[in-house]
C-alpha cells in the first residue's frame, strides 16, 4: 500500500529536504572546525526532524492503509496494526 495524498507527500518530501539541507550543514560544520557543542545541537536537530517526520508518514499510513481500506477484514487491519507497531519499536 502506498501513500495517496500528494499533499501529504509534499509535505515529507519538503521534510526530507530540509533534514537533507541540516545534515549538509553539520558536514560544513565539520571541515570549517565549528565547536563541538554546536554540532551537537544540530544533530539534535536532525533526530528530531527525523522522529516529526517518521511520526507524519506514520500517522498518514495508518489513516490511509488501514483505516480507509474497507478491503481488509478485522484480521487483516489487526496484522497490519501488529506490524506498524513492530515496525516503530525497531526505529528508537
Amino acid at each position: 500500500m502506498t501513500i495517496e495524498s500528494t499533499a501529504v507527500k509534499e509535505d515529507l518530501h519538503k521534510r526530507l529536504r530540509r533534514i537533507e539541507g541540516q545534515v549538509r550543514g553539520i558536514q560544513r560544520m565539520l571541515d570549517t572546525d565549528r565547536e563541538c557543542k554546536e554540532i551537537v545541537q544540530q544533530l539534535n536537530a536532525v533526530q528530531a526532524a527525523l522522529r516529526n517526520t517518521t511520526a507524519v508518514f506514520v500517522r498518514t499510513h495508518a489513516r490511509e492503509c488501514l483505516l480507509n481500506d474497507k478491503m481488509l477484514d478485522v484480521m487483516q487491519q489487526q496484522t497490519m496494526v501488529d506490524d506498524l507497531v513492530d515496525l516503530m519499536t525497531k526505529i528508537k
